[in-house]
Order: structure tokens, then C-alpha cells, then sequence
């Protein structure tokens, strides 16, 4: 039963994690509407991993999180087709000046 209702929450989190941002969006407005109900508005992790300061995305390169972003990774679904490249860059941008780099 436990693993039922861990299963069904991390849908809705995900579920949550869905929607098409306007094609000007902020990287922080494309952030908030796409990753932060996973990753927390601060980057400090919920379901997701942390983002922010001192985290292991904070060490990798930006093709690593252009990847996961676009293809997914592990439970984190592909944003292909709910995201552009530029849309892609602006929130890795937002993600690397949150992280002070």
C-alpha cells in the first residue's frame, strides 16, 4: 500500500511539472512553472534533486543539464517537446545564476 501511494504522489508532482511557457519567458517564469513544484522554488530539491548552490547539478556542465532536461533522467520526465533550445538555455542560465556561476 505504501508503495501505491509513494507511486501515485510522485505522479501528481510530476503531473504538476507539466504546462507550455510562453515563447519570451524568463528562464526564472520557465523555472517556476516547469521545475520548481520538483526541484523546489529554491532549487533545494523536493522529489527532484537539489539544483542549487554546492548540489551535484551545480558541478556538472551545462550539456549534462541540457540533456537531462531534453531527454529526462531517471524519473524526471523528457521536456522536448514542452520546451525549445532557447527556452532550454534560459532556464539552465536562471539554474547557473542561482548557483552563483
Amino acid at each position: 500500500m505504501r508503495k501505491l501511494a509513494a507511486v501515485l504522489s510522485a505522479a501528481l508532482v510530476l503531473g504538476a511539472c507539466t504546462g507550455q511557457p510562453s515563447s519570451d519567458a524568463t528562464g526564472e517564469q520557465i523555472y517556476r512553472q516547469i521545475c520548481a513544484n520538483c526541484h523546489g522554488p529554491n532549487l533545494e530539491g523536493r522529489v527532484g534533486p537539489a539544483l542549487g548552490p554546492g548540489s551535484n547539478a551545480a558541478t556538472q556542465p551545462d550539456s549534462y543539464l541540457e540533456t537531462t532536461i531534453l531527454r529526462g533522467r531517471g524519473s524526471m520526465p523528457s521536456f522536448r517537446s514542452t520546451l525549445d533550445d532557447e527556452q532550454v538555455q534560459r532556464v539552465i542560465s536562471f539554474i547557473r545564476e542561482v548557483q552563483g556561476g
